[in-house]
């Protein structure tokens, strides 16, 4: 039996199918702005890239939480 994904990776499936990038596309993107904080990139995905806002949350928040394990 396998674990479901949950948190915030669980959306990736559905970003990736519906923005047609990989996860690992848009993590590179949002580690390439250091300097902004969790919600500044989230309107900048929004924005910039037309993401909702769960599947720009959801990318901001497993991105910075990789970057402090």
């Amino acid at each position: 039996m396998t674990d479901a994904v949950k948190g915030p990776a669980s959306y990736f499936p559905s970003i990736e199918a519906k923005y047609g990038r990989p996860i690992q596309d848009w993590k590179d993107m949002i580690r390439a702005r250091p300097t902004q904080k969790h919600m500044e990139l989230v309107a900048w995905l929004k924005q910039e890239h037309g993401l909702g806002h769960g599947h720009a949350n959801a990318l901001v928040a497993d991105t910075l939480r990789s970057e402090k394990d």
